[in-house]
């Protein structure tokens, strides 16, 4: 009897032995650890996320009557959109790649709400993967109702670059913001190469858009919206130069959404883009100095404003930028 009780404790202090040498052992065996101050994301949701189910039909059917009934009355309550530039569209022929500046959430609202057919029916939005697919709830509104894909912001992504290049090749259209993030101050920012990398890979053009007036809807730090008008202008599609690569084709896309800022702002499409052509118009960026000097800027009417120009323009008199 003692010694079976003794065999019995020797067995389980060599079972307690090599439950510790498995419990001690790296990688590859076991997990590796995850570094302090990061938080792992599901491998279903961010850049993993699997967007199909939002482009079959029944999905497609559920996002088209939410666009053209709730979608659109809530734009034209907060918005009231102008639209302008769509002729420049008629010779548009398949899919492009609809790049805007960012001022505010409110944007894709404005854009999608916009979009005239046929591109409207097949239509996606490069959405941040980190903030707009963080968790399963958020990433299933996102692609169902915005028709959203995710993006990676801070690395490149093979499997999200790999998504849009492939969209973009069957026939679906891409609105993304080059700027890469919201604008902190109704100005705009650098634009980022991704959208002509995208564009260049999948072989489609890039039609620039300018938004105005969504930074006083929803800007960056609010909540709710609150009603102001908005101008959404259509630029005319921009294809690859030969031998152009694709900062140098930011370039040219960033001062085309900045020659329909003017055109915008002044009302005036010819002297708009004369400026363009003599690379005197006025930037994204808007004029160096303190905070309340380029919020009075982005406000102030422009000497040759037209009837287009925002209702919420002020008489001062500082010299537009």
């Amino acid at each position: 009897m003692a010694t079976s009780h003794l065999g019995a404790k020797r067995a389980q202090r060599r079972k307690a032995s090599v439950t510790r040498i498995v419990r001690n052992t790296e990688f590859p065996l076991r997990a590796a650890a995850t570094p302090k101050g990061e938080t792992p994301l599901p491998a279903s949701v961010g850049a993993n996320y699997d967007t199909d189910w939002a482009r079959r039909f029944p999905a497609r059917v559920a996002r088209r009557v939410w666009v053209d009934t709730i979608a659109r009355g809530l734009v034209h309550y907060y918005a009231q959109p102008t639209v302008k530039g769509v002729d420049r569209l008629s010779e548009l022929d398949g899919p492009a790649v609809f790049a805007a500046n960012h001022q505010s959430h409110a944007d894709t609202a404005v854009i999608v709400t916009s979009m005239p057919e046929p591109w409207r029916n097949r239509l996606v939005v490069g959405a941040a993967a980190d903030y707009f697919f963080g968790n399963r709830v958020t990433s299933a509104i996102s692609a169902l109702f915005v028709g959203a894909i995710p993006i990676e912001r801070t690395a490149l992504n093979r499997r999200t670059i790999d998504k849009a290049v492939g969209l973009l090749c069957n026939g679906w259209s891409l609105v993304i913001y080059p700027e890469g993030g919201r604008s902190r101050d109704g100005w705009g920012q650098q634009f980022q190469p991704g959208a002509a990398f995208l564009a260049k890979q999948a072989g489609v053009p890039v039609v620039p858009v300018h938004i105005r007036g969504t930074f006083d809807i929803l800007r960056k730090g609010r909540a709710w919206p609150r009603r102001s008008r908005s101008v959404i202008n259509f630029g005319r599609p921009l294809d690859f130069d030969e031998g152009e690569n694709n900062r140098r084709f930011t370039r040219r896309l960033q001062a085309a959404v900045e020659g329909l800022a003017d055109e915008t702002a002044t009302g005036n499409w010819f002297a708009a883009r004369r400026r363009l052509h003599s690379a005197d118009n006025p930037t994204l960026e808007g004029p160096a100095g303190s905070a309340w000097r380029r919020r009075w800027a982005l406000t102030e009417a422009p000497p040759q404003a037209g009837p287009l120009a925002s209702s919420t323009i002020s008489k001062r008199r500082w010299p537009y930028v």
